[in-house]
């Protein structure tokens, strides 16, 4: 207990899921808690089940994948709690396992606008806090499809790539400064992820071609642990790394 205690935490997509999960697990570690999702209801859900529990949580609804809702968010954040140490980054959205030939604009710029630029947008924000202060951590939460092709369609495919390369790119490049970048790659994590969306045929059978090998999902628990041991002073010299967290699936 107490891992993360006045630690000051910002978690992304903690309305449900693995960030849900991240938040009640860094919340019983002491952690002061700020959740953001699209879902207002969802994040009130939450706060409230921490603090019945006795911890620390206040939200704020926010869409990052636009700069002035990040903005507002930080600015909530620091108002609220005066300061911030650790950024989790884990919204994200699936793209209907939809090939690059039948890709829309539309559909790309929403994936690519949450599951990148949205990063993008509170990574630049925090670590301009975090140079300040002179400490600071980011945790993202990529995908075994970010290094794998497989795994979804081309527009989620290309924003976990990214990010894992965002994710090494600010984990060397502020190394001196006190601040740590690091990222985990679930494989399959049992979350309301795929809720309501409509698989886009050729894309689907393609996916599931390489499916034989994959064993039972995660729970969100799991990597919840994952990322409380890249919060805390366990890792200290993880640096601009993926954890896979898989369960064996790229191992095959």
């Amino acid at each position: 207990m107490n891992l993360l205690k006045n630690k000051v935490i910002l978690v992304t997509g903690a309305g449900s899921g693995i960030g849900k999960a991240i938040a009640q697990r860094f919340a019983l570690e002491g952690g002061k808690l700020m959740l953001a999702d699209l879902h207002q209801g969802n994040i009130e859900a939450v706060a409230r089940s921490i603090t019945n529990q006795g911890g620390s949580a206040s939200c704020f609804a926010a869409d990052i994948a636009n700069p002035g809702d990040v903005e507002q968010l930080f600015k909530h954040t620091l108002n609220t709690y005066g300061s911030l140490d650790i950024l989790v980054n884990n919204a994200g959205i699936m793209d209907n396992f939809t090939p690059a030939a039948e890709l829309s604009d539309e559909l790309w710029a929403k994936v690519i606008g949450t599951n990148l630029n949205g990063s993008f947008f509170t990574c630049r924000s925090a670590l301009k806090l975090f140079l300040q202060n002179g400490h600071g951590r980011i945790i993202n939460i990529a995908s075994i499809g970010g290094f794998c092709g497989g795994r979804a369609g081309a527009a989620y495919t290309a924003s976990k790539h990214a990010l894992i390369g965002l994710t090494r790119n600010i984990g060397y490049q502020y190394a001196g400064k006190g601040i740590q970048c690091n990222a985990i790659a679930p494989g399959g994590v049992a979350t309301n992820i795929l809720q309501g969306i409509q698989p886009e045929p050729f894309g689907y059978e393609r996916m599931n071609a390489g499916t034989g090998n994959i064993p039972e999902s995660a729970q969100p628990d799991a990597i919840a642990e994952l990322a409380l041991y890249l919060a805390t002073e366990a890792s200290g010299f993880i640096n601009g790394a993926v954890l896979v967290a898989d369960g064996g699936w790229t191992a095959y």
